[in-house]
């Protein structure tokens, strides 16, 4: 792979996690099944209250997922949802009781399984792109971040994307992009965990597997020193638009002073 500055640093692909496993405390509250009607009445009172009772829960702080549909059998609704603990569950179900749908659908039948998933690290694959897309507006608060893995995915400057995911739902993730400088180099950005999960240590179990087998790169970073400093990131005196107290590098040491390129697309911010 040749580097952003055009000349061949020999970088070696990074490795890849498939499915590694996240421990997390407290763990993730799952819920799936069914919404079973009746007759008529029921569906018609269901289809008049579900719009309103998906986007409540959905907007939920710690609501991970709240996915419903309509089975082939049109009495039959199939729901998956995914919670941030058992708190933000419990909070999902007080407020359910004082809703619109809570005292009207007392009657239709629910048939529910519940379980405690835990989240996998993996590489990306083309249906995350708009869960991480996603991931990143909420995280960031804006569209920038989105923006940008967009822009180093069409370039073709996004060596390494990987997700932290639940049964499909996208709740963190990291890239790393190839860096012009004086060595084989990747810049590392973003980071972005849901914020409903944040300290959990999933943002860990990201850095730590973007940056196993990297250790012949130097990896830059700009970013909260408190925070990086545990993975092995120090301060770094480079000639860049973003150098100031923030700028970071682990691996091999990059000479004081020399110049660092970004991926065309981070320009674009």
């Amino acid at each position: 792979m040749s580097c952003a500055c055009g000349h061949d640093h020999k970088h070696s692909p990074p490795s890849l996690p498939t499915g590694e496993p996240i421990p997390l405390e407290p763990a993730l509250v799952r819920l799936t099944g069914r919404l079973i009607c009746a007759d008529t009445a029921q569906m018609l009172l269901a289809l008049d209250l579900l719009t309103d009772h998906v986007a409540l829960s959905r907007a939920e702080p710690g609501n991970l997922r709240f996915d419903l549909a309509q089975a082939d059998d049109p009495l039959v609704w199939e729901l998956d949802e995914l919670y941030a603990d058992e708190d933000a569950f419990q909070a999902h179900r007080d407020r359910l009781r004082d809703s619109r749908w809570g005292r009207e659908s007392q009657d239709i039948e629910r048939d529910f399984t519940r379980s405690a998933p835990l989240p996998r690290l993996r590489a990306e694959v083309p249906q995350d792109h708009a869960g991480i897309a996603e991931l990143l507006r909420r995280s960031f608060g804006g569209e920038d971040e989105a923006r940008l893995v967009a822009g180093l995915r069409a370039a073709g400057d996004l060596s390494l994307s990987l997700v932290a995911e639940s049964g499909g739902t996208i709740i963190g993730h990291v890239a790393l992009s190839p860096l012009a400088a004086d060595g084989p180099a990747f810049a590392l950005a973003p980071l972005a965990v849901h914020p409903a999960l944040r300290g959990r240590g999933i943002g860990s179990a990201l850095v730590g597997a973007a940056l196993r087998g990297l250790q012949d790169h130097s990896i830059v970073v700009q970013g909260d020193p408190a925070y990086y400093a545990r993975f092995g990131f120090r301060p770094v005196e480079l000639a860049s638009p973003y150098a100031g107290p923030y700028l970071m590098a682990r691996g091999p040491a990059l000479p004081s002073g020399s110049r660092i390129g970004h991926a065309p697309a981070f320009a674009a911010l």
